[in-house]
Parts: C-alpha cells; sequence; structure tokens
C-alpha cells in the first residue's frame, strides 16, 4: 500500500460521493506529497480498540468514509452470526467531539442498510452507559464514537460484543480482514437515518436507559446514611472537561445524598473543542486550574474530574498544607480498593471468595492491600476487555466475585452492570469514600499517608518514548525485539532477578537461568524484576506512536521508593538511544 499512496489520493480525489468540501480539502495538497503520503499510505489500522486517528479527508483519518467502511465490516462479522444476532442489534452512542453525532449516525445508516437493528442514543453519553446498554438491551454489539481523552483533532470508533466489553481480539481480527475486502466507496450498504427510524430499524434511546443506568450506579453505594450526615459540610468541586459527564455524575452526587456540588461552569460546556484545556485529560493536573480555583474561593476539600467520555476519573485532594494535589490513577486506586474492602466489611456485604483485578503495569499496593484483608488479587492485560474476560471466567467457573478493578491510567470499574471502566460510579464511590473518611476527620491526603503507613511505601511512574512518523512503528519494533534478544541483566545499578516475556508467557530466572511459564501470554509487554523488588515494563502503546515505560517500585520509607523512582527514570532516558 505505502508504494500506491498516489493512487489512493486519486481515487479518493475523483470520487463522486465526496462533498464540494472534502474534494477541496484534498485539492488543497494536491503539491504537498508528505501529506498525501501521510494521508494515504495505509488505512488506519483496526484493532481491539477500533479505529482512532485525526479528522481530515483521508484513508488514515477519521472521516464519514472510513466509519462506513469500518462499519461495513463490522455489519458483515455480525451477519455471519445469524438473523438472530441482526435482530438483537447494535447499540450507538457518541461523546461530544466534533462530527461524533454524525459518524454516529452514519454508522447507525450502515448497520440498517445490512438488516441489523439499531439502538442509538439521542445526544452524547458516557461510555459505561454504552456498555450498560448493549447488556440491558441483550444487543449483540455496540459501537461507542469517541477518543476519550485524546486532543480536539481525534475522534475514535470503539467496539463492543455482546457482553459489554471491547471486542475480543479474534472479532476484530475478523472485522479487520473483513475491510482488506470491502472498496471503501463502493461496497457499503446503508439506509438514510430518517428512513430507517420511521420504519423502525433504529430505535432513539434516551432518559429510559439512563433511569435504567443510574438505578445500578445508585445500588453501588455502601453508606448513604453516613453521606447524608455529612452532608451539610462537605463541599465538592465537579469538571466534566466539556463532556459527556456533565449529566449523569452530579446526579449520582446528588442522589448519594450531597448537598454542595460545585460544578465548573465553563468546563460544563459541552464543547468538543475543549477551549478551556489544551488537553482534556484528567491525568494531566494543568487542566484543572479553574476547579481548583473554584475549590479555593468555596473551600472545598476534594475535585473531581472525568474525561470527555466519563469513562476516566482523576481527582485532586486538599493536603495538609491547605494546596490541591492531583492524586495518580494507582493511589486512587489503593485508596478505592481498601475503602470497598472494608466498606463492604462494615455493612456485611461482602461476597464469598472476593477479589480485585488490577492491570499489569498497575500498583502493587493494591495486591498487599487485597491480600492482606484476605480478599484475592488477579493480574490481566491492560483493557478493561480482558478484565471483561476474566469476570466472565469466574461467572463461568462459580468461582470469585470481582468487587473491583482498576488500571493505572485513571479506569476503574465496580459492578457487574458494565463491562468497561466507569466514571460515573467511579466519582460517585470516590465521594463516599470522601466522606467516610472526613467522618473521622479525615482528607484523602491524610487516608493515603495512612495506607502508606500501613501498608509499605509503594511509588509508580510511566515514562514515554515517544517515537513518531512514518518509521515510529519500525522504531517501537526494533527496541521490543533487541529488547527480546538482549535483556538487561541490570538496570541502573541494580540486578534484574527475573525476565517475564508477556509475548509467549516465558519466564527466565536470571540467578539459575531456570525458564518456566506464567498464565498471562500473548501481549507484547516485557517485565524486569530487580533485586530491590522494583518491576520495570516495557510496553508499546495501542493507541499513540510511543513506548510506555512503567517503573513499580516500593521501599520501607517514602524517600526509599522516591529514590528508585528518580533513579530507573534516569535510565529510561537512555533507552532511546
Amino acid at each position: 500500500m505505502a508504494s500506491n499512496y498516489m493512487a489512493e489520493y486519486e481515487k479518493w480525489l475523483n470520487s463522486d460521493v465526496l462533498t464540494a468540501e472534502e474534494h477541496a480539502e484534498l485539492l488543497a495538497i494536491q503539491d504537498d506529497p508528505k501529506e498525501i503520503e501521510s494521508r494515504f499510505y495505509g488505512p488506519l489500522e483496526f484493532g481491539t480498540a477500533g479505529l482512532r486517528g485525526t479528522m481530515k479527508v483521508g484513508l488514515h483519518h477519521m472521516n464519514t468514509y472510513v466509519v462506513r467502511h469500518a462499519t461495513q465490516g463490522f455489519a458483515n462479522v455480525i451477519a455471519a452470526e445469524g438473523e438472530e444476532a441482526k435482530e438483537r442489534g447494535v447499540a450507538i452512542c457518541m461523546d461530544c467531539r466534533i462530527h461524533s453525532m454524525d459518524f454516529a449516525r452514519t454508522a447507525a445508516e450502515v448497520m440498517v442498510g445490512n438488516g441489523i437493528r439499531v439502538r442509538i442514543f439521542d445526544a452524547l453519553r458516557p461510555t459505561p452507559e454504552l456498555s450498560f446498554a448493549v447488556r440491558e438491551y441483550h444487543c449483540q454489539a455496540g459501537i461507542n464514537i469517541t477518543a476519550s481523552h485524546n486532543p480536539k483533532e481525534y475522534n475514535g470508533y470503539k467496539v463492543y460484543w455482546e457482553d459489554g466489553a471491547q471486542l475480543p481480539p479474534q472479532h476484530a481480527d475478523a472485522i479487520a480482514k473483513q475491510l482488506t475486502k470491502i472498496d471503501i466507496f463502493k461496497d457499503i450498504r446503508s439506509v438514510p437515518y430518517d428512513e430507517a427510524v420511521v420504519s423502525g430499524m433504529i430505535t432513539v434511546m434516551g432518559d429510559e436507559c439512563d433511569e435504567r443506568f443510574m438505578r445500578n450506579v445508585m445500588a453501588m453505594a455502601n453508606d448513604p446514611a453516613m453521606v447524608s450526615k455529612m452532608a451539610n459540610d462537605f463541599k465538592i468541586v465537579f469538571t466534566p472537561f466539556h463532556g459527556c459527564g456533565h449529566k449523569l455524575v452530579p446526579l449520582a452526587l446528588r442522589r448519594l445524598g450531597l448537598k454542595h456540588i460545585l460544578c465548573e461552569e465553563q468546563q460544563m460546556v459541552i464543547d468538543g473543542n475543549f477551549p478551556t484545556v489544551k488537553s482534556p485529560n484528567p491525568e494531566n493536573p494543568e487542566g484543572f486550574y479553574l476547579a481548583v480555583e473554584l475549590a479555593k474561593q468555596n473551600g472545598a476539600t476534594l475535585i473531581v474530574g472525568t474525561d470527555p467520555d466519563a469513562d476516566r476519573v482523576g481527582i485532586m485532594v486538599r493536603s495538609d498544607t491547605g494546596d490541591y494535589v492531583p492524586f495518580t490513577g494507582n493511589q486512587t486506586g489503593a485508596l478505592l480498593c481498601d475503602y470497598l474492602i472494608g466498606a463492604k466489611q462494615r455493612a456485611g456485604t461482602m461476597p464469598e471468595c472476593p477479589a480485585v483485578l488490577k492491570s499489569i503495569v498497575s500498583s502493587e499496593m493494591v495486591r498487599a492491600i487485597a491480600e492482606k484483608n484476605g480478599v484475592s488479587c488477579f493480574d490481566t492485560f491492560t483493557g478493561f476487555k480482558f478484565m471483561a474476560e476474566k469476570i466472565a471466567q469466574f461467572e463461568q467457573a462459580h468461582s470469585y466475585h470481582a468487587i473491583f478493578s482498576f488500571e493505572e491510567s485513571y479506569g476503574y470499574m465496580i459492578g457487574n452492570y458494565v463491562r468497561d471502566k466507569d466514571a460515573v460510579t467511579a466519582s460517585m464511590l470516590i465521594v463516599e469514600m470522601a466522606c467516610w473518611y472526613a467522618s473521622q476527620n479525615m482528607t484523602l491526603f491524610d487516608a493515603l499517608g495512612a495506607l502508606y503507613e500501613k501498608y509499605g511505601y509503594f511509588a509508580e511512574k510511566t515514562h514515554n518514548l515517544v517515537m513518531p512518523g512514518l518509521d515510529g512503528l519500525a522504531k517501537m519494533a526494533d527496541l521490543m525485539a533487541s529488547l527480546r534478544a538482549n535483556p538487561y541483566t541490570e538496570i541502573a545499578g541494580t540486578a534484574v532477578t527475573q525476565f517475564k516475556d508477556y509475548r509467549d508467557g516465558s519466564v527466565i530466572d536470571l540467578s539459575t537461568g531456570e525458564r518456566s511459564t506464567m498464565e498471562l501470554s500473548g501481549s507484547n509487554v516485557l517485565r524486569f524484576e530487580l533485586s530491590d523488588g522494583t518491576s520495570f515494563i516495557v510496553r508499546p502503546s495501542g493507541t499513540e506512536p510511543k513506548i510506555k515505560v512503567y517503573i513499580l517500585a516500593s521501599g520501607a520509607t517514602r524517600e526509599d521508593a522516591e529514590e528508585r523512582i528518580a533513579r530507573y527514570g534516569t535510565f529510561v532516558q537512555t533507552m532511546q538511544g
């Protein structure tokens, strides 16, 4: 494909389906071969997370034609499941981004054109509600038009299967295979949106689905009576970063019994241009500047922010100096894990054989908390579809009951009604937790300090080795191949005791040379266990041109843990040569 990008460009330029505006956009780059190559050297790769890219006209970007093409491939895979699958249909959702509603309706038109029923939301909704809708209405599949927390230029196409989780690898591969056979312009079947609504093939979802979802969310509350007692004094600031959390997160907090919910007005405005922030990502503390100002003015204890599709949540906590400090996803995860175990024990609602799930790159503090409290802890690959898979195994075997699942990248899943990260439920539980600590005269800042005293000092840091450009993927592959061929035997002066390759599940003990295998395999991740207990993990990103390096350290004191984070962080900078 790489050598045929000019032919592909000409094909698009000469297509009679493009609008005049789209045609003009392509005509404007006719003297820019590099731009033409970047748009047409190959299609956006369809993976288990679906598609994600910047919004431009071209084969390698997000636009109506790429959405139509992907949906036709997905429709073929659904149709192959039989008539019942087509009747059960597809739930479709969208976020606040530019063109999200257009792309969602385009997907609906193609599904109906293939005889597949559609349930589509009347407006933007949180990602977890799409996962819920797939399960609640027994749909065969789901589509969510979202680029999550990416910058405003991006959009994406996430795909879900009947369990409400993102697509398993075999179905993603089946769609990718279909896409190689389908012409992006000629082979698409569709029915106009309004016609499909009139015919009954499209059902529009709204408040009724919200209510069903919210009933499940509120059932996760552990101690509403305690919240009511604290409600007069407890103040929280909330920001949805211009996105999908604007309605249901404040609603959940009000139903929990909170009285003082201060919503950051500028960021409550739905806007896919995200005008008040460089990046609408709650992982970036600088985006909270307006919320911090509001919190200072009103003496709020806690700030909660959800990303544009409301599946991730970040918090800022008032510290002992009165400043508002950001907590990492790992810190919030550790706090929630400990709180949920305690709350369930106090309420007598702990299930038999409880378990928590975490990704392989997330804090080992959660394992320490779980196991010290008699709760099992399981690792999964990065991505909530793998956690959903694990929960399905538990259900099938009638073994464990997952009470909490989390990833370091600010994603948390609680309850049995969603199979993806859920910032609506997590936000409610974070606030309930903060109220409970307030009833003990503690802030979450105090609470985290107490957890470190109890379970040991843990620290984590993620570094990104960015490798942009057309040769970026090749550089990423070269680095991973090099580390497999010549694994580190020491890192920053500390001996490597064990080398794990999650691609084939192999484990090598470096002191004895003994080889063994682990339960997890099939993911391009390398893990180096060091003699001081630190884990050094190398993983290519699934959605961006970078390799992520995770350092998971612990120590007898906070200083020990932080020194290790700093020393190994310096080593990471040498990895690109």
